[in-house]
């Protein structure tokens, strides 16, 4: 009976453990898309900021605010 008991006890200890693999490369793939979405989101405000600022100082400046037509 303690052989039957120890290999079901080995049997289970090894779903444990795959079953804690699963979850943790789920938890690495949540993961990895989080920080692939904040990197895309840090991206996107850098771009925005950038042409705010051109839009700012061409407004500041008066420069691009009209065409010399005149040659």
């Amino acid at each position: 009976m303690d052989l039957v008991t120890a290999f079901t006890g080995m049997q289970q200890a090894k779903l444990a453990t795959q079953v804690q693999y699963a979850v943790a490369a789920k938890s690495m793939d949540m993961q990895r898309m989080q920080g692939a979405a904040a990197i895309e989101l840090l991206q996107s405000a850098s771009a925005g900021a950038s042409k705010a600022g051109d839009a700012m100082v061409a407004a500041a400046t008066g420069l691009g605010g009209a065409i010399d037509t005149y040659g």
